[in-house]
């Protein structure tokens, strides 16, 4: 009797049945979406900021001693302070290696061009083919850092190519000054010798870089006779936003108990980051830019917020349409109801009964939600961030509690409408 009830009651208001579950489905698929894309967004968000540059800077201990003490910068005041090229490698051995996306070696000098004028030219990699200690390859440099550079004249240098062992990337100020355009060859004079190089593009950052050359790493090291050193080096590094351990972390690691330390040091925040590089790194300081990593921490928990309202505010508009429609189908039913409490039925069997019905319609909306909302968080996904939304586990069972709960407090102004019917009331027709 109970299912034939039920049964007919889906036959009776197959409308109302429906709207309940294009309800439920509405709120779930939103859900489902945004919690998806909430737990995914992290990493893609991370990797969309890395475009933007490097959020870690490693340089020698002295230099970084004279920064803080004198407030200049590091690699003027502390001549002869670098850090060795041959162990550029071990930072991809940390324990956070997979979470380093790209990093590239600096060094700098001056040097004059044929016409005398004075000139600071960087030495980098670009596109620096690498055979790592744990045996994989990495293809890394400022071609992946400096991605806003635009390319006015010319192309990035290629390291892959044996001709652009000699070739050199012009800043756009220099070029305008110096009158050099892509494919001159310019003779660079520095401190210990001279050297001409091939200009295979002119690039415009948009910053001090365009008063700068910039070449191939054993040029700028042949021009001031540091072969084997590096004065600096950028990574790009994902990291987790910063917390309370992280920035205790950060003043002190020795200040963490055990447990603590544990934890701090196995989640990638960028100070455990910065701390693995230094372990590795002989005499270095990794430090953080701040501006960098903060905004970038920022920018994940406005995200996150952002989506966590969104959920709350569907499941919110779910509820009150729930509650809208389950209250107009006991309306509806008043008489029927008003005749099974006539007849003996209590509240409890009467309430079980409607609470059923909306159930089996709320599982049908969900799982209809649910699929619904995965296929919106690929088209957020592609749209957004050009790649697809992993399908994460455990959306299912928060999903499917959310809409119980909604699902329940919707229904609760029904219920309360179905107890103080008075079945004399509603079977005299008032």
């Amino acid at each position: 009797m109970f299912f034939r009830m039920i049964r007919g009651a889906f036959t009776r208001q197959r409308g109302k049945m429906l709207m309940i579950a294009l309800t439920i489905a509405l709120g779930a698929s939103l859900a489902t979406a945004m919690l998806n894309v909430m737990f995914d967004v992290g990493d893609k968000v991370a990797q969309e900021l890395k475009t933007y540059g490097a959020n870690i800077t490693v340089v020698p201990k002295a230099a970084s001693v004279l920064d803080n003490l004198y407030e200049v910068e590091g690699g003027d005041a502390a001549e002869g302070a670098y850090l060795r090229e041959d162990e550029l490698g071990k930072i991809k051995t940390i324990f956070w290696a997979f979470n380093i996306v790209d990093y590239a070696p600096f060094i700098d000098t001056d040097a004059s061009l044929a016409d005398g004028r004075e000139v600071n030219v960087v030495g980098t990699w670009f596109n620096h083919y690498m055979a790592l200690p744990t045996g994989e390859t990495l293809n890394t440099g400022v071609q992946n850092l400096r991605t806003w550079w635009d390319i006015t004249e010319g192309r990035w240098l290629d390291e892959s190519q044996p001709d652009d062992a000699n070739a050199c990337m012009v800043g756009a100020s220099v070029a305008a000054a110096a009158g050099i355009r892509a494919g001159d060859s310019i003779r660079l004079q520095g401190p210990r010798a001279g050297t001409t190089l091939t200009v295979v593009g002119v690039y415009d950052s948009g910053d001090s870089a365009d008063d700068q050359i910039y070449a191939p790493l054993a040029q700028v090291q042949k021009l001031s006779n540091t072969a084997g050193c590096v004065s600096s080096i950028e990574v790009s590094a994902l990291t987790t936003p910063d917390n309370e351990l992280a920035l205790r972390a950060a003043k002190d690691p020795k200040s963490l108990s055990a447990s603590q330390y544990e934890t701090w040091y196995c989640t990638a925040y960028v100070s455990s980051i910065c701390f693995q590089i230094q372990e590795v790194i002989t005499d270095a300081v990794a430090s953080p830019v701040r501006q960098v990593a903060d905004s970038e921490g920022a920018i994940m928990e406005k995200t996150q917020l952002l989506m966590i309202l969104i959920t709350i505010l569907a499941l919110v508009g779910s509820g009150l349409g729930i509650s809208n429609l389950v209250t107009a189908s006991v309306m509806e039913r008043s008489n029927e109801i008003g005749l099974m409490k006539a007849i003996g039925a209590n509240d409890r069997a009467i309430t079980g009964l409607v609470l059923t019905e909306i159930v089996i319609v709320g599982i049908v909306g969900a799982v209809i939600g649910y699929f619904a909302g995965f296929g919106f968080a690929q088209i957020i996904g592609h749209s957004v961030f050009g790649s697809a939304i992993e399908m994460k586990a455990m959306v299912i069972p928060i999903v499917a509690v959310l809409v119980v709960v909604v699902t329940l407090v919707g229904s609760i102004p029904a219920v309360r409408t179905l107890l103080r019917l008075d079945p004399t009331v509603v079977l005299h027709g008032r």
